[in-house]
């Protein structure tokens, strides 16, 4: 069977012998690789999940034992799953990891030129690419899919979605610049180039309102909320119209796009190629 199929039948079953262990790995090592991943893009430009791939990493934790992951010289003690290690890591993976106590959990691809500013983490499924930045207090969730060149600013919230199979996690694609404080979360798209403000945050109940083309967008239930390619959005408010909101002079929380990326934005996304 291929590996697939493998996958497939093994997360049917409750018990797990030596060989259905060597499959997992196999799984977790072609995860690593890059080789399969949890969501794709479709030549027309749509992301799917491989619920495949996400039953791959469940299996891993019904699978896995609890033991001890610390030595016994350290201060800091952890206990995890066996079957989730660290990432195995070397000089020629070409990652660069600045020191002080950075994260990749192992079964997440992370591409060479990637470099990681201390502490971040990265989380089993995620899928890193060529020439991001991760910067300090950043955390990519599981199965989260992050495209190339992009920048997490310091404290930005990646969120997965690992559960259910079937469901898109978080994706970022291509040079985006997801600001300082920012959350991503619950399957939400944000197309290239787009810069997220810092602060903003986006998930599938929140409608996003285009101010420069005077739409709202919204998830209808089924498919994210997507942000469009090049969009530069930015925290705001809009008033709560009840007449007790207005009698307080409320407002809530609304993301909004104030303009798409032009020379000018892209000046002001220029500072991590000093920085590699």
């Amino acid at each position: 069977m291929i590996l697939k199929e493998k996958i497939e039948q093994l997360f049917t079953e409750s018990e797990f012998t030596l060989d259905d262990r060597e499959t997992y790995e196999e799984f977790k090592t072609a995860l690593r690789n890059g080789e399969i991943r949890s969501a794709e893009k479709d030549a027309d430009g749509n992301w799917h999940a491989n619920a495949w791939v996400k039953q791959g990493i469940l299996l891993g934790f019904r699978m896995g034992k609890m033991v001890e992951m610390s030595k016994p010289t350290e201060t800091f003690r952890f206990f995890d799953k066996d079957t989730f290690p660290l990432r195995p890591m070397t000089l020629d993976d070409g990652v660069r990891i600045v020191m002080g106590g950075s994260t990749i959990r192992d079964g997440s691809y992370v591409a060479p030129n990637v470099v990681l500013v201390p502490p971040c983490y990265v989380n089993v499924g995620a899928y890193v690419d060529e020439g991001t930045m991760i910067d300090s207090h950043a955390l990519v969730g599981s199965c989260a899919q992050i495209g190339k060149r992009v920048h997490l600013s310091a404290a930005a919230q990646i969120g997965g979605v690992l559960e259910p199979v079937g469901a898109v996690p978080v994706i970022i694609e291509d040079d985006v610049l997801v600001g300082g404080n920012t959350g991503v979360y619950e399957g939400t798209i944000v197309r290239e180039r787009a810069v997220l403000a810092s602060g903003v945050i986006l998930t599938r109940s929140t409608p996003l309102f285009d101010l420069f083309k005077g739409l709202v967008y919204k998830s209808d239930g089924e498919k994210p909320l997507e942000v469009p390619a090049g969009a530069v959005v930015v925290q705001g408010s809009r008033a709560v119209t009840s007449e007790q909101g207005k009698a307080w002079g409320l407002s809530i929380y609304a993301p909004i796009i104030v303009k798409y990326r032009d020379e000018k934005t892209d000046a002001s996304t220029k500072l991590e190629d000093y920085l590699r």
